[in-house]
């Protein structure tokens, strides 16, 4: 049975991309995870995934058109004469528009103002869990409270609209959602950095590597330590708080005048080492503005870093969905700094000060 690849979304605020390179032709073999097309929406040039091996049946556009997210970009067979279907709906976001909510599911999309068409039911009636699901899965999306730009009166100072763009867009998504939904605080405290510089250039020196991984190690004993407290990498929904399965590490990749929060997915599974040498690729991607969709969405806690700027306190914006986002920053002075916003509904201040200690060093073995 033939299986669609469809247009990915590369953020929240655009329905359709630029299709600027397409890799293969009606015909051609391909095997899952290869890359197939690159879609473009303002800087962002994102890459385009096979879901599965197969061979390229048809192909909706051409490159330099405009194509609109969730349509069918690919169909991709079994056997390379096997017929694509005639009608190529486009992808349904989030499950089925017919299922009535039940009475608390209603409650809770009302208070998050969610519209019932864009859950996905598990069964004849939308039900609390589904809505759950749906709000726990949201990863990076954009919040569900409305912009008030809309409802802002123009200064009376003369001056000009300029429409945001897309990366600027999804900035204002974080930023209002942390304004609107998290009960955010903020814990800062002064560290040591010669031990962890120590440790860094030792782990350099051992495997070879070209660049310190100071950061990278940082990131990675950060997701150790979510494992040994997993309401670190948790949000909450409704009443309950959603403790993630996996650690998707978001890491600020600052590349030229667009600030990126890349997605290291399942980082657990990687390892110490597979995961600096990920997260050094993935900031190279990152620079050359070539990220999938997939490694901009979907971060359970974050990282961000403002050393090399040596400025003396940094304090992120929660990404949505998320607990924690740690700061870390070194004053003029060499003085190492790490603080972390965190959003109080899930987790509390001790918590994160016994994070940060603990992050303040690095773990031996």
């Amino acid at each position: 049975m033939a299986a669609a690849l469809y247009v990915p979304r590369v953020n929240n605020n655009d329905d359709e991309v630029k299709l600027v390179e397409l890799a293969v032709a009606v015909g051609s073999q391909v095997a899952k995870g290869q890359i197939v097309a690159q879609v473009e929406t303002d800087k962002a040039v994102v890459e385009v995934e096979a879901s599965v091996d197969g061979f390229v049946l048809t192909i909706n556009g051409r490159p330099g058109e405009i194509v609109k997210v969730g349509e069918v970009l690919m169909w991709l067979g079994s056997t390379a004469d096997e017929a694509a279907p005639v009608k190529e709906t486009p992808k349904p976001t989030t499950g089925s528009a017919s299922a009535a909510p039940t009475a608390k599911a209603k409650a809770l999309l009302d208070q998050h103002g969610i519209d019932p068409s864009r859950v996905r039911s598990s069964g004849e009636r939308l039900s609390v869990a589904d809505v759950e699901q749906y709000l726990a899965q949201r990863g990076t999306s954009a919040p569900v409270t409305a912009s008030p730009a809309t409802s802002e009166k123009l200064p009376d100072i003369a001056g000009e609209l300029k429409t945001l763009k897309s990366e600027e867009k999804g900035m204002l998504a974080t930023v209002v959602w942390h304004r609107d939904v998290a009960v955010s605080g903020y814990v800062e405290m002064a560290y040591d950095v010669t031990p962890w510089e120590t440790f860094a250039e030792t782990f350099r020196q051992q495997h070879g590597l070209l660049l310190s991984p100071l950061l990278p190690l940082m990131a990675w004993r950060l997701v150790e330590l979510c494992l040994e407290t997993p309401k670190l990498n948790a949000t909450l929904v409704g009443d309950k708080r959603y403790e993630y399965s996996d650690v998707n590490l978001g890491f600020t990749v600052q590349a030229g005048d667009v600030l990126y929060l890349t997605v290291l997915r399942e980082s657990v599974k990687l390892g110490r080492l597979g995961f600096a040498n990920a997260l050094v690729e993935l900031q190279r991607r990152a620079a050359g503005h070539r990220l999938t969709a997939r490694e901009t969405q979907g971060a359970t806690i974050g990282f961000s870093s403002m050393a090399r700027w040596k400025v003396s306190r940094h304090v992120p914006i929660l990404s949505p969905r998320t607990a924690v986002m740690v700061a870390h920053s070194v004053t003029p002075e060499g003085t190492g700094v790490l603080g972390a916003t965190y959003d109080h509904r899930v987790i509390n201040g001790s918590d994160v000060a016994s994070m940060l200690r603990k992050l303040s060093m690095p773990k031996a073995g």
